[in-house]
């Protein structure tokens, strides 16, 4: 399947989320995007997902881009709540992160998995796979799905354009928190969220069982 599978381009009904109603806290805003939407609008038409996993990275966190202050690197990490910051890693995969709390702090939420929606076909020739579970399953992979990268760092997330976050009228389902995957420092807070039993969120099993 490819771009053959897209969804028509054009306008659809994807309700921004408003700055007002993201949560100042960090921790807060990486519990309140799960169930929200990820959309991306592409010339081939709209492709969204909706957020079933992220993490925060909060105020004197030092697995956090901001611990060590601004760069010209992390400087939508800095922005008021509600902006991307998108970064490479490990020079191979881009991350979608959404600035959090008020301008100058430097914290952040990163979306870990979504659950694809629209223009699966998009996603999946992006990313060069056929399974839906592993299409977004991963931050890197969401990022590759979407076609994520650093032309989009920056942008506000509360403003419609070639990305944005909306709500949803479905029901997330009970939300787990855990510890963060993939780092070493600050490694046993439990900044992790995510729904539990879905399908669609990354990391071993174990993780998400047993825990809170």
């Amino acid at each position: 399947m490819g771009r053959a599978d897209a969804v028509k381009p054009g306008r659809h009904d994807h309700p921004l989320l408003a700055r007002a109603e993201l949560p100042e806290d960090t921790a807060a805003l990486a519990h309140y995007l799960i169930g929200k939407l990820v959309v991306r609008a592409l010339p081939e038409g709209i492709v969204s997902g909706r957020i079933v996993e992220t993490e925060a990275y909060v105020a004197g966190d030092a697995a956090g881009h901001g611990y060590r202050g601004m760069t010209p690197r992390n400087r939508s990490l800095f922005l008021q709540r509600g902006h991307a910051y998108v970064y490479l890693a490990y020079g191979l995969s881009y991350m979608l992160n959404v600035s959090s709390e008020t301008a100058g702090i430097g914290t952040g939420v990163l979306i870990r998995a979504l659950e694809p929606l629209e223009g699966v076909g998009v996603m999946r020739f992006h990313r060069g796979v056929e399974r839906l579970r592993d299409l977004a399953r991963g931050p890197g992979r969401l990022a590759a799905a979407l076609r994520i990268d650093r032309s989009l760092d920056g942008l506000d997330l509360c403003r419609e354009g070639p990305l944005w976050l909306a709500r949803d009228d479905h029901k997330a389902g009970e939300i787990g928190k855990s510890i963060r995957i993939g780092i070493s420092k600050d490694a046993d807070r439990l900044l992790r969220f995510y729904v539990r039993g879905s399908a669609f969120v990354s990391g071993p099993r174990s993780l998400s069982q047993g825990q809170q």
